[in-house]
């Protein structure tokens, strides 16, 4: 029955049952750690399964961009192969953090190619239409910004939730404090061959760039509504949508009031996020504490000292 739970697990995340689609190869090449490695703050929180959490949080907030929400509508297949679009993020996100600098480079190939047509027109705040485009680094910072907090959001509601109940507040912040501008400064290395140059460095970098993207550029309208909607009831079968009900109430719950009042959400209680910490640490024990792309990078790794 465990091995029954993680390969379905597997199977929706990656598209693989044994959680190695082929790309999963890609890790095993090249001859270097890459842009992060083992002892990177990266590693860090994207090897847990808080990112299941943050995956959610940071759909929820892409939303709110009409630019970034024109771009899904018009050029995604979200609605008719939702799973497809989540492993496709997630096979770039995987590589990103745990290839070699060569594969990086490669599947920053395949992305940009993407990108290059996913270009149209736009509603803005302001009500203007005005063009985007994939590749434009003002549409790519959002992206950027809204991964970001979100997993690093989620790792700290989630990865730290013992350490806090454990130390001294002040020093339980104080690690939070670290552990984000590491977090933020590294990742922000993910986006360069992206065409993003100018993301965040700091938690405080961050939350500026955040609250200008709320004051400034993030808006509701029908289109957001309703995927934002798809997004917090997906078309998965009963048992696996009760699961997904308690990753979408703990990342609602991960928001600012700002945000969730641009989606038009409503405040739920952070209950759900120690009821959710119970689910995610049963699946823990289930699919074991490394990842098959975790495994192979660290194979990878091992081979360069020998």
């Amino acid at each position: 029955m465990r091995a029954r739970v993680a390969n379905k697990f597997r199977e929706i995340v990656s598209g693989s049952p044994d959680g190695k689609p082929t790309w999963v190869n890609e890790i095993a090449i090249g001859d270097d750690v890459g842009l992060f490695g083992p002892a990177s703050a990266v590693w860090e929180v994207h090897s847990t399964v808080a990112t299941l959490v943050g995956g959610v949080r940071a759909l929820l907030l892409q939303a709110a961009h009409p630019a970034a929400l024109a771009g899904v509508a018009e050029h995604s297949r979200y609605e008719s192969d939702p799973l497809g679009r989540l492993a496709g993020t997630s096979r770039w996100m995987t590589i990103t953090t745990f290839g070699s600098t060569q594969a990086i480079a490669r599947e920053a190939d395949r992305v940009n190619a993407m990108h290059k047509k996913v270009v149209g027109e736009f509603e803005g705040k302001s009500g203007a239409t005005q063009a985007y485009a994939a590749r434009d680094p003002r549409f790519l910072l959002w992206v950027h910004c809204a991964f970001t907090e979100s997993f690093l959001f989620a790792h700290q509601a989630f990865g730290y939730r013992l350490l806090k109940e454990s130390m001294q507040s002040s020093v339980a912040t104080q690690a939070h404090e670290i552990l984000a501008d590491r977090y933020i400064h590294e990742w922000s290395k993910s986006a360069i061959a992206l065409g993003l140059t100018t993301a965040p460095q700091s938690s405080k970098e961050l939350q500026m760039e955040m609250d200008r993207f709320v004051a400034e550029e993030l808006r509701s309208s029908e289109q957001s509504r309703r995927v934002v909607k798809f997004i917090l009831r997906p078309p998965l079968g009963r048992p696996s949508l009760v699961f997904y009900k308690f990753l979408a109430k703990s990342a609602i719950a991960t928001l600012s009031d700002d945000q969730r009042e641009v989606l038009e959400l409503k405040q739920v209680s952070r209950l759900w996020i120690p009821a959710t910490a119970l689910i995610l640490g049963f699946l823990r024990w289930t699919l074991g504490d490394r990842s098959p792309s975790h495994e192979t990078a660290l194979e990878r790794i091992d081979r360069l000292t020998k």
